[in-house]
């Protein structure tokens, strides 16, 4: 039997790039077109028809000038927290013959401002207006990541996706285990169609719906779920599910399993062994615009992952996951 008919989401990564991380420009060539830190916003890229500013045509990325000298631009930029590559995303959306002819990466680690590059990314063509990813090994933590472009250009986005590099240590401080903060990332979800799945590990309250994970609305049978990977192998002892926001489209009801599993299970492997992991939380009534703490009964049992499941459909906003590692 083919659970959920591989219709899901697969995820399994963390951008390191995230401001929400505490990600920033450190320093750049050139951005006279367009402001380096647009690289780093984690929406879809977006045109604007007819917006201009004084440098020019208004674009939603960074843009240098056309450069007249020899050479190449690039931007540094520093890492809120380090972290190993695996994937790199460099998006050309909107960027139709202003786009570099291609592009390289370079990585470091470094506690002051000595930088020593390493190259993990070779000059790669890019095409006008699209979003290429790029498979690197990167098998140390980094805190520094140069973009190199060829000569000149914009790139609407930048992305690298991998896993943090936190060594969190065995204590009895309780913290949320499902922060992407501590190195907690999604696994898989059923859907995303009106609201990331990352958002509900992210820091802070939801500020609206739009900063939530939502689903579509379902017509069949079945329900939504979403799986992660805890920041540490930990015990818990209590969950926080939220609905702010969600007022007229939370889900009625939600359940959560969990599990212990070995890291060398693949995404596929782990979403349909998940069906039949241990449930933690029964099916719990949701209300509206809302937030309810539920105890954990197996406070003595370890977990790394927990699945959120959610009748039938709809949004949640945060889903906390205190405990001690």
């Amino acid at each position: 039997m083919k659970l959920y008919m591989n219709k899901f989401k697969i995820k399994n990564y963390i951008n390191l790039m995230s401001p929400i991380l505490g990600s920033r420009i450190h320093s750049y060539s050139d951005q006279f077109f367009g402001a380096a830190s647009r690289m780093l916003n984690e929406n879809p890229a977006i045109f604007k028809e007819n917006l201009y500013d004084k440098h020019g045509k208004w674009m939603d990325g960074w843009e240098t000038r056309r450069k007249r000298l020899e050479g190449n631009d690039f931007c540094i930029i520093k890492l809120g927290k380090p972290g190993k590559i695996s994937i790199a995303e460099i998006d050309t959306s909107f960027f139709n013959g202003n786009q570099p002819e291609y592009a390289s990466l370079d990585v470091c680690f470094s506690n002051n401002n000595k930088l020593i590059w390493k190259n993990i990314l070779k000059k790669k063509k890019l095409k006008p207006n699209a979003i290429h990813q790029f498979r690197v090994h990167n098998y140390t933590p980094i805190n520094f990541v140069r973009l190199n472009i060829f000569p000149d250009g914009g790139i609407a986005r930048l992305k690298l996706l991998g896993d943090l590099s936190l060594n969190l240590k065995k204590s009895n401080k309780v913290i949320d285990l499902a922060s992407v903060l501590n190195g907690a990332k999604i696994v898989a979800c059923s859907d995303e169609h009106f609201g990331k799945a990352e958002n509900i590990i992210v820091p802070g309250k939801s500020i609206n719906m739009g900063n939530g994970w939502e689903t579509k609305r379902r017509r069949g049978k079945g329900y939504d779920w979403i799986i992660i990977k805890l920041a540490e192998t930990g015990s818990i002892d209590k969950f926080n599910i939220q609905t702010h926001y969600f007022k007229g489209n939370y889900p009625a009801s939600f359940s959560i399993q969990g599990s212990l599993i070995k890291d060398d299970k693949n995404t596929k492997d782990i979403v349909n062994m998940s069906k039949k992991w241990n449930k933690i939380i029964s099916k719990t009534n949701l209300k509206p615009h809302h937030q309810l703490i539920v105890e954990n009964k197996f406070k003595t049992q370890k977990f790394n992952l927990v699945k959120l499941n959610i009748y039938p459909d709809g949004g949640i906003s945060r889903l906390r996951v205190f405990g001690k590692i």
